[in-house]
């Protein structure tokens, strides 16, 4: 039984009787928990999330696969409602073992075993891998922006800082069943779900100078073909004209 000292959000392995404990979250920001069977076996894990005193945890099921190969179970969290978060797989849970991190505009802290890199808004699409977390700060102009996956149910959660985004491509079933939320994240609709049946979603956003985050939740198999492109779509040069008015310089 080991207590884990959870707060710089890093990538952890969870196993029967372990707690790992996250404090020091901020108010003004939606977290995702994200949890990952690794088990050697496709037993189902429940993590009870403890997250209020005065609400009982919240049980996460962590759906197995063999050889890791499953997707996240995601768990929302507002940082309005609490400063600390602790998961724990309880003892009756032989051979069980998750694999976690926090994911928000701001964590983990600890990127150690993500790969945490920085969306170029180039047209150019970006291999999207396992654990990969890529971030961008979209100046005040519009962007596009593509998710592509040439199999079934490719997971995608975009953050802002009081917001998040379950983008899936090619859905095939409810993510319902592999995203949570809790208290404020739950009842205030901080999150919404996007599903598409198409290979590729394609989307204009609008950028405001704070960051975004685009955090993969899925698995090895489904990520291999995956990709992201962020393109600008700001003209070279020249400004909005003021007016249309003949009385008006323009």
């Amino acid at each position: 039984m080991t207590t884990i000292n959870w707060s710089d959000g890093r990538l952890i392995t969870l196993a029967e009787g372990d707690t790992a404990a996250a404090g020091e979250l901020n108010e003004g920001q939606l977290y995702g928990f994200f949890f990952y069977n690794a088990a050697e076996n496709d037993a189902t894990t429940t993590v009870e999330v403890t997250w209020s005193n005065s609400q009982p945890p919240k049980p996460v099921p962590v759906h197995g696969t063999t050889a890791n190969q499953g997707l996240a179970s995601v768990l929302l969290v507002s940082g309005d409602d609490t400063n600390s978060v602790s998961a724990s797989i309880v003892k009756g849970n032989p051979g069980a073992t998750i694999q976690a991190f926090v994911c928000s505009v701001k964590m983990p802290v600890n990127t150690s075993g993500i790969n945490n890199l920085q969306l170029p808004a180039n047209g150019q699409p970006q291999p999207f891998q396992r654990l990969t977390r890529y971030y961008d700060v979209p100046a005040t102009h519009w962007y596009d922006l593509t998710i592509e996956s040439d199999v079934d149910q490719f997971i995608v959660v975009q953050f802002t800082e009081m917001t998040a985004q379950v983008i899936v491509v090619k859905c095939v079933a409810d993510p319902k069943e592999n995203v949570f939320a809790v208290g404020a994240a739950e009842k205030n609709k901080m999150y919404t779900i996007q599903p598409t049946q198409n290979e590729r979603l394609q989307v204009n956003i609008q950028g405001d100078g704070t960051q975004t985050v685009w955090m993969n939740a899925d698995s090895v198999q489904n990520s291999q073909n995956a990709a992201i492109t962020l393109q600008s779509l700001a003209p070279s040069t020249g400004r909005p004209r003021r007016s249309a008015d003949p009385a008006l310089p323009v």
